[in-house]
């Protein structure tokens, strides 16, 4: 069984700047931050991590109730930010998920930097979170390697008592990050240069496979051939 974990901006879809116009709303509305927030790197980081970055950034109170406070507003906001924003899911990927959820041999899962449910608004936003049924996320863990671990602990659990095998284990995403934290818990990794770095840049990050898109379905799915 291949349980083969996917990171969402950048990789699956863009929102068209609805995070970082959520996040920017959610700071004016629960602290009256209205200071821009350019120069917080984004790019394969998580949710907690950011969100502590512009806690500290802006002054506020660092402590759990702060962050609590952002990531509810947060997500209360995101909706209506995805609604406005010109987004999407990138070429090829609809048909990558559909055509990978067909099989008995494989299982699909998240592995992400975004709240829980910011995830999921996304993923039910542009129609495609009904292909994964688990996932790593951003609530909790700074470091995106724990995300990775928390993923392959929801992958264990849920698939109890099949055995994940190693080598059966892939990560896909769009940065170096995703790179790192694949490596963390032993997976393939699949780099795709849709997102903020590009091809040779995510060269330079020695994934196992790497791809300028998802356009070229068949080219993608031969990774995995059916058995």
């Amino acid at each position: 069984m291949h349980v083969i974990l996917f990171d969402i901006d950048g990789t699956l879809l863009h929102s068209g700047g609805a995070g970082q116009a959520g996040i920017e709303r959610a700071l004016e509305l629960a602290f009256g931050v209205t200071a821009p927030t350019d120069g917080i790197p984004t790019a394969g980081r998580t949710d907690r991590a950011i969100g502590g970055d512009l806690i500290r950034f802006h002054g506020l109170d660092d402590v759990e109730a702060t962050h609590t406070q952002l990531q509810e507003t947060y997500l209360r906001v995101l909706p209506s930010e995805l609604t406005s924003r010109n987004g999407g899911v990138y070429p090829g990927v609809r048909e990558l998920l559909t055509r990978l959820s067909q099989r008995d041999d494989v299982r699909l899962g998240l592995l992400t930097g975004n709240y829980r449910e910011a995830a999921w608004q996304k993923l039910r936003h542009y129609n495609i979170a009904d292909h994964f049924a688990f996932g790593g996320f951003g609530d909790e863990h700074a470091d995106r390697d724990d995300v990775a671990r928390q993923a392959l602990s929801a992958a264990a659990e849920l698939y109890a008592p099949h055995a994940i095998e190693r080598e059966k284990l892939w990560v896909i995403g769009d940065t170096p990050a995703d790179v790192r934290c694949g490596r963390a818990i032993g997976a393939q990794v699949i780099a795709v240069a849709t997102g903020m770095y590009s091809f040779e840049e995510l060269r330079g990050a020695q994934p196992d496979h790497l791809f300028a898109d998802f356009a070229d379905i068949d080219a993608v799915l031969a990774l995995w051939p059916s058995t």
